[in-house]
């Protein structure tokens, strides 16, 4: 995924209801931002850290830009904008990057699937049947380790899609969770389960109905974002 044009620098001034930003450019602007994300986005920013965004010329919109990625207190560079993951990933999976998933036939997005009305992020079709994948993006990350930790805020959404994939894996039908970390410096991926214990033991449900769990990290720059490499699941 290439941004175009790259990304401009800034540095944040204050993160505040939910979805705003205040930023100041290189050149001394300050500005208000649209941030897309829905998490606490804990770890992942401080007051006056450095912030990458996209400009948008669009006159229909109520901010001039949306804030792309961030350097956390820990050095890291994160995804902030959370609705990058599933783009990514479907780069990934149609370029054979993701080599679990490789040779389907045909890829869907937002499929209704599931008894809790639930949408898998992406139903891969193959020879022999369907596979439901659905994606979290990770940014928690901790100063004294290369494990990140997901989720960064309880998340009942996020335990429905588990047992969502872990019904459909006791019938039979191959279920994947991938993480998709868009963090640096990573090597592997935890449940959060001083966040969220009951997505935790969410989560060892799924795997021991059958459910996948998978995790791919991504590498990050003003330029562009791609998921690069395979990282463990520490279950």
């Amino acid at each position: 995924m290439r941004f175009d044009p790259p990304l401009e620098e800034g540095r944040l001034l204050r993160r505040y209801k939910r979805f705003l930003a205040d930023i100041e450019t290189a050149n001394g602007e300050q500005m208000t931002i649209h941030c897309a994300n829905t998490g606490s986005m804990l770890n992942c920013m401080s007051e006056g850290c450095r912030v990458w965004f996209s400009r948008s010329n669009d006159p229909k919109r109520k901010l001039p830009g949306s804030w792309e990625i961030g350097e956390t207190p820990q050095g890291r560079l994160a995804c902030i904008n959370t609705a990058r993951a599933n783009a990514l990933v479907e780069e990934a999976l149609r370029a054979g990057l993701i080599t679990e998933l490789a040779g389907f036939t045909a890829l869907k997005r937002e499929v209704a699937y599931g008894v809790e009305n639930s949408r898998a992020d992406f139903r891969l079709d193959y020879p022999a049947g369907p596979v439901f994948v659905e994606v979290k993006s990770v940014t928690l990350g901790f100063a004294d380790s290369d494990v990140a930790a997901f989720p960064d805020a309880v998340t009942l959404r996020g335990a429905k899609h588990l047992r969502e994939l872990a019904a459909l894996a006791r019938a039979g039908v191959r279920t994947v969770q991938l993480y998709c970390v868009n963090l640096s410096g990573i090597r592997a991926v935890r449940a959060a389960e001083e966040i969220d214990p009951a997505y935790a033991a969410g989560l060892r449900d799924a795997k021991a109905a059958g459910v996948e769990v998978l995790a791919y990290g991504a590498e990050l720059s003003p330029e562009g974002i791609a998921l690069v490499r395979r990282l463990e699941v520490v279950m």
